[in-house]
């Protein structure tokens, strides 16, 4: 989801997984999705009356700001919500785990890197080829990673959620469950709702502002786009993008004219990269780097869970938390000055005694965390681009020698030497006290 999903679905997911399992309901599971069974029908809810009344008044109000700020008509937007209801199994799918829920990375991860979903990458990776390369060599962005995203947010679309998102985003609007961050959650799902309207609106021909005037509006596509279906948080088609992320980083891939994240790979491919590189993603650079077996209690003092890049390379290296060589930008590494920060995911061993595994997180992970908000999602990532080929290591190039005549030389890049650790991240496992 995005810039929002992306944001905070990852943590939701944490909260939830066990129950979309026992519900059989949900994005990106890890069983099979059978693509010949009937889509799932939109689940439309109606709370009880007093709910419904409330709900329908503050949704009045949000629709008359949006009139008034963006000048579109209220009855055209009235007749949008006209049939617009919350939806109670919403507002359970978004409440905080139990006191006894422990995260648990090695679950989590095993249910999105593995083989169903790594074929299906492949089979899209191939279909797309040309195109994904395409688009890596225009934004950084390697193809695999842009692959990994899509095939963890929805297995390439086979899973994009099953409910209206007027739906969804109005009832988190106004009707959230009673939560410690109830209000702004709740103010978080009013702005998307607002985004929504008015990517539909422009979508369906309208100007913003509207002049209070329908005039080149498509009444049929603005009521389809409100309709369409998303996820329980609000985040629509393969690259689960929410409707401000789509209408901040989403760009038209095929060149039809318009942006179709639901139905058109190469509108989702070319938004993701775009979504990545303007959120810094460093061309040529490593993910993530291994913790150093023998400095896990270093480490540990230094995970805060903040998702901010707090360390240089070289205090790590001090630390004994990194090796030289992965300071070093012509061996795989990354510049000594470059800013790190402690991964750590937690999982309960057979036991259920608190286990930790630690990585160091460069640039490019804390890039993949604002599409979503969370260090298993972004590792997640990171392991599935590897999967399907991706080097977590620097690409530089080489200096032109004096010598050379031909002006290519000058621009080819060549891979450094894989950095020792893949291996080592499996055994940077240590109770955390």
């Amino acid at each position: 989801m995005h810039q929002f999903q992306l944001s905070d679905t990852s943590r939701m997911l944490f909260r939830t997984y066990s129950l979309l399992i026992a519900l059989a309901l949900g994005a990106c599971t890890s069983a099979p999705t059978q693509q010949s069974a009937p889509q799932q029908p939109i689940v439309n809810q109606a709370d009880d009356a007093l709910t419904e009344a409330r709900y329908s008044q503050n949704l009045n109000v949000l629709l008359t700001q949006v009139s008034e700020t963006q000048e579109i008509p209220l009855s055209t937007l009235q007749t949008g919500f006209l049939d617009a209801k919350t939806i109670p199994s919403i507002r359970k799918l978004v409440l905080p785990p139990s006191g006894t829920f422990k995260k648990n990375w090695l679950v989590y991860r095993k249910r999105f890197i593995e083989p169903i979903r790594l074929k299906a990458g492949k089979a899209f990776w191939e279909e797309n080829q040309a195109y994904l390369t395409q688009v890596e060599q225009e934004s950084g962005v390697p193809a695999e990673v842009i692959v990994a995203i899509i095939g963890i947010e929805t297995i390439y679309g086979r899973q994009t959620g099953n409910f209206r998102v007027k739906d969804v985003l109005s009832t988190l609007a106004f009707s959230y469950p009673d939560t410690p961050n109830k209000v702004a959650r709740e103010q978080l799902f009013k702005d998307q709702l607002k985004e929504l309207i008015l990517l539909c609106w422009k979508e369906a021909g309208g100007t913003l502002p509207g002049k209070n005037s329908t005039q080149g509006l498509n009444s049929a596509r603005f009521s389809a786009c409100l309709n369409q279906n998303s996820s329980y948080a609000g985040a629509i088609g393969l690259p689960q993008f929410m409707p401000s992320s789509i209408r901040s980083f989403a760009v038209d891939g095929d060149g039809d004219g318009r942006i179709d994240l639901k139905q058109s790979p190469k509108d989702a491919i070319a938004s993701v990269a775009n979504f990545m590189k303007m959120h810094g993603w460093q061309a040529g650079m490593p993910i993530y780097f291994p913790v150093q077996e023998n400095a896990i209690p270093a480490a540990r003092q230094l995970a805060d869970g903040e998702p901010q890049l707090k360390y240089t390379v070289a205090e790590l290296i001090e630390k004994g938390i990194l090796s030289k060589q992965q300071g070093d930008l012509q061996r795989g590494g990354v510049e000594p000055q470059s800013k790190a920060m402690i991964v750590d995911l937690p999982y309960p061993d057979k036991d259920g005694a608190d286990q930790v595994q630690y990585f160091v997180g460069l640039n490019n992970f804390l890039t993949i965390v604002q599409y979503n908000r969370s260090y298993f999602y972004a590792q997640s990532v990171a392991e599935f681009a590897e999967a399907l080929g991706y080097k977590n290591r620097s690409v530089v190039p080489i200096e032109a020698s004096p010598k050379a005549t031909n002006s290519k030389a000058s621009h080819e890049t060549v891979p450094a030497k894989k950095s020792s650790g893949k291996k080592k991240s499996k055994s940077a496992n240590k109770t955390t006290g």
